[in-house]
């Protein structure tokens, strides 16, 4: 076996991830659908009751990033809750967790390609088998750079993620020196959207859990970090914590711009904001592709990690993906195999569809991370136990409300 356990055999992978590198791939992952596509669904389920949604969701999102973090902490392993799951709980909640997270994140993997597509073509395209095409080749292409090695994926993320951060700060700042911000159009009925109800809020915050979920990358990518202990946990907290605020941020501005029904019929609902200035428009477009791949490329390394601890575990069924490649350090069959899952779920579905089957099978991942983290004592507990069973209720609640979505 070579230095770092990579070679022919190995079962280790390389610790070459600090603090910045884990923090970048978490916000990378966030800071994709999050931001260009879920809002739209989202207000077209809660109306101008968008931003209860957003707590809500945010709140669930910080519950399940207490439980990984402190999972994270006493078992810095690849696989995220799929390994938590099975040291805590056993074999079975930890194939389910695994599952979860995989049949999840395939279906996430064909959303940020539809996503990219869809802004990369011109509007005429929409809907065209090009956008299909267009998402297949891209999905492609993140599949090779991943299969490159975890340092270059986090060197190209980090550069999509400032010029996207850049684009979404001007477009936010040419709403405020144009003065289109006034939350007093949600107080026009036809601007309001869709009436209240519990169902829509409850829907709207599945929604956009979708887009906060991607700090689960950091986890599962948990034997690459250096002094993963210390570093998973506060890299989950930090990442969640920039999100949380960039989204507080383009919600009230999308809402109070906008109006609620708008955003809710709107499919580039931040390129909107900005229709008039075209320079702007064109940047906002931009932006949304690279976020978009940088989400996908933080996606696809966290998922081929855990499809790669579940056949290491399981070789008996599993064990070709249990492969090192002995170059890069990536477990590429699982890399290429999960990718073409998600060609798959291009070529048979759609957005909606991909982001409602990602939150409802993501949701049941971390599910089982809070039951697991309900399990520790001593030492490795870090959160009161009311967090666990409360972050197990609502992820229980807004995965029933989902699967509706599913089929209307």
């Amino acid at each position: 076996m070579k230095e770092g356990g990579v070679g022919p055999g190995a079962t280790g992978l390389r610790r070459v991830l600090g603090l910045p590198g884990a923090v970048i791939v978490g916000v990378g992952s966030m800071v994709g659908a999050g931001a260009f596509a879920a809002f739209g669904p989202a207000a077209a389920a809660a109306g101008s009751w968008l931003l209860l949604g957003l707590a809500i969701a945010v709140c669930v999102a910080f519950l399940n990033a207490t439980s990984t973090a402190q999972l994270a902490a006493q078992h810095p392993v690849s696989g995220g809750v799929y390994a938590y799951g099975t040291a805590q709980l056993g074999p079975v909640p930890g194939l389910v967790a695994g599952w979860g997270f995989v049949l999840g994140k395939i279906a996430s993997t064909a959303a940020m390609a539809l996503v990219a597509a869809t802004y990369l073509l011109p509007a005429s395209l929409s809907g065209s088998v090009w956008v299909t095409l267009v998402a297949l080749l891209l999905l492609g292409l993140v599949t090779a750079v991943n299969a490159l090695g975890v340092n270059r994926t986090v060197q190209v993320t980090a550069v999509l993620l400032t010029v996207v951060l850049i684009v979404l700060a001007v477009v936010v700042g040419t709403v405020f020196a144009r003065e289109e911000f006034n939350l007093g159009v949600l107080a026009s009925p036809a601007a309001a959207g869709p009436p209240f109800t519990l169902i829509g809020v409850l829907q709207s915050a599945g929604i956009l859990f979708f887009a906060f979920a991607g700090y689960a990358r950091i986890a599962t990518l948990g034997e690459e970090v250096r002094d993963p202990a210390r570093t998973i946990p506060r890299a989950i907290v930090v990442a969640l914590g920039v999100t949380v605020v960039l989204y507080a941020v383009l919600g009230l501005v999308l809402l109070g711009s906008l109006g609620a029904q708008v955003l809710a019929d709107s499919e580039a609902p931040v390129a909107r904001l900005v229709a008039e200035v075209p320079v702007v428009s064109l940047l906002a477009r931009i932006a949304a592709v690279l976020a978009a791949l940088g989400a996908l490329l933080g996606l696809t390394a966290g998922l081929s990690r855990t499809a790669f601890a579940m056949a290491r575990d399981h070789t008996r069924w599993f064990g070709p993906l249990a492969h090192i490649h002995e170059r890069s350090g990536v477990p590429l069959r699982a890399q290429v195999l999960t990718s073409i899952g998600g060609a798959l779920l291009i070529v048979i579905g759609d957005l909606t569809l991909a982001i409602a089957v990602s939150s409802v099978f993501v949701l049941v991942y971390y599910f089982i991370a809070n039951a697991a983290a309900l399990t520790q004592t001593g030492e490795h507990r870090r959160y009161p136990r009311w967090m666990q069973i409360g972050g197990m209720v609502l992820c229980a609640l807004l995965a029933l409300v989902m699967i509706p979505v599913w089929f209307f």
